[in-house]
């Protein structure tokens, strides 16, 4: 059950044992919770979360440390709280994170049963803190175990983040190819005009005082597992003990990516999308002109949503019949195209560009395959997606034929103490019969980070994450968990026309995934079955019985 707020004044004692350290308030009687039961209380104009898990009691943040979702809108399974908008979960009991994309715990308050009422007091020192970070560690003098975590991105963060927590006292050192510290990716083609200060994940000084070293600008150009070195594009070589590669992908035109290889390309005014900067720029070169963008992927689709207020025409060129045809299936992409078109967005389908042409040095015009010739001022390439491991080359790390680096459910690959996560590892699913999968969501680098942590400290776990992902179009979210590669039916509640729909994705009779839109918080209800490894028939899904889905 996600609960309300009984009405305020019902409950107005306050608890006579009160210190000015504390505000306590009088939130319900004990019997207004049955177990596996939550609800949103106020402590002080202060949003709490109330649950009665286990036959206990307990109080903390309620919302959501990502992006500030209402936790009691979510799901609660024993004794953990799924968030209904992105997935993050959390104890009930401590509000411990305990799966991402959130990276911060929530802040807990102590309870009280008194005359058959629940108190709750919450310090308030704390009261405007809707975040806790776990307590770090740092490093020990003496200690010259070194771990090196190679890429700035969640994995790395993450791995680091965790380390710390866990009282690793060696020696931590990120190196990335970027400018800027660890930032939220997801946001880059959802609020493109972004300052980098905002989407920063944790500032120089959380890093300082974790002891963990971050060095910008600095990129790995070869690896040597025998000697356990790593030497870098200034010259510098880095020994290690333990070593996690997690450096991602390159998309679109990047050199390093097989994106559009077409005349006219080194033109201006061509773009792709892979930092804060290039988004930036995109905004900024887009303004009142007209755009064309090739790629109909959840990136490429969120950045048509968002150029609709700011670009005079937006044309998007896709190879298929339909955007997220092979992920979300035809009825979601026709749905989603049928969205961006009453906004004027024109689309070119089962189409390819042939040839840029420009005039003074930048983009005039793209011609397609078809022989259609669409005028554009700045050309957005979203396609082609390359793992950027060139630097294992000849290295005896284990890579599969697309160059992505093959680990096990340890996040180990085939080469002691080196480990891989994110975008740039090919991991056994384990909702998915532990088929060697690569997803390449932000919440999976997260975990993978942990699990890599955790078993480089002989703290033996598996990757158990169900992965979660969400895209944005036109200012309503459509969210996704599973893993639905291979789907052979799809079973709908709710209607496109209502813009409130569910699509659970059907294998051998059993669910594998769901998407939604305004159907909360159904995606985090599949999740948590999927994750407790709890089947879902498809008569199961058929049933007009939806109470399973905790639906708000």
């Amino acid at each position: 059950m996600s609960g309300t707020k009984p009405p305020r004044q019902e409950y107005p004692d306050s608890d006579p044992d009160d210190t000015s350290e504390e505000l306590t308030a009088a939130v319900c009687l004990e019997s207004d919770l049955q177990d596996g039961q939550m609800m949103e209380v106020e402590v002080g104009h202060h949003s709490v979360l109330l649950t009665r898990s286990e036959g206990k009691y307990s109080a903390i943040g309620n919302q959501c440390t990502h992006y500030g979702a209402p936790l009691s809108k979510g799901v609660i399974t024993g004794h953990t709280v799924r968030c209904p908008w992105h997935g993050s979960c959390f104890n009930v009991h401590t509000g411990d994170l305990e799966e991402y994309p959130g990276i911060d715990c929530l802040p807990c308050h102590q309870v009280k049963i008194q005359n058959s009422k629940v108190y709750v007091s919450v310090n308030k020192k704390t009261l405007r803190q809707e975040k806790r970070i776990k307590r770090m560690g740092a490093a020990v003098p003496g200690v010259s175990h070194t771990v090196l975590l190679l890429g700035g991105g969640a994995a790395s963060l993450i791995c680091a983040e965790i380390l710390r927590q866990e009282n690793f006292g060696g020696r931590i050192i990120m190196a990335t190819r970027d400018e800027l510290l660890p930032y939220d990716k997801t946001r880059l083609s959802k609020v493109m005009n972004v300052e980098s200060s905002s989407i920063v994940l944790r500032r120089m000084e959380f890093f300082h005082q974790s002891d963990i070293e971050v060095w910008l600008r600095k990129e790995a150009l070869s690896v040597d597992t025998d000697k356990k070195t790593v030497t870098f594009d200034d010259g510098s070589v880095q020994s290690y003990d333990q070593l996690l590669i997690s450096t991602g992908c390159s998309h679109g035109l990047s050199f390093r990516a097989k994106g559009l290889d077409v005349p006219g390309m080194k033109l201006g005014n061509v773009k792709m999308l892979e930092t804060p900067e290039d988004a930036r720029q995109i905004h900024a070169a887009c303004l009142g002109c007209n755009v064309v963008l090739v790629g109909t992927s959840f990136v490429g689709m969120e950045i048509a949503s968002y150029l609709i207020d700011k670009a005079s025409s937006i044309t998007v060129i896709g190879s298929s019949e339909l955007p997220y045809q092979n992920t979300l299936g035809r009825e979601i992409g026709k749905f989603t195209m049928m969205m961006l078109s009453e906004k004027k967005v024109k689309f070119y389908m089962n189409d390819n560009v042939t040839e840029v042409r420009g005039a003074d040095g930048k983009v005039k015009e793209v011609v397609l395959k078809s022989g259609k010739v669409v005028p554009a001022d700045v050309l957005i390439v979203g396609i082609g997606i390359k793992p950027n491991s060139e630097f294992l080359q000849g290295t005896k790390i284990q890579m599969d034929s697309k160059n992505f680096v093959i680990v096990d459910k340890y996040m180990r690959t085939n080469v002691p103490d080196v480990f891989c996560g994110g975008d740039l590892a090919t991991f056994p699913l384990t909702m998915a019969k532990n088929r060697l999968v690569n997803i390449g969501h932000w919440q999976m680098a997260q975990a993978h980070g942990r699990i890599a942590a955790l078993n480089m400290l002989n703290k033996v776990t598996e990757l158990t994450s169900v992965p979660f992902y969400w895209t944005v179009l036109l200012g309503t979210t459509i969210r996704y968990a599973g893993y639905g590669d291979g789907y052979t039916d799809i079973v709908m509640k709710g209607s496109f026309e209502d813009k409130k729909f569910l699509a659970l994705y059907i294998k051998d009779d059993e669910v594998i995934a769901a998407a939604s839109l305004n159907f909360d918080p159904a995606v985090s209800a599949v999740a948590e079955r999927l994750v407790s490894g709890k089947i879902i028939t498809k008569k199961e899904a058929e049933s007009d019985d939806l109470s399973w889905l905790q639906l708000s």
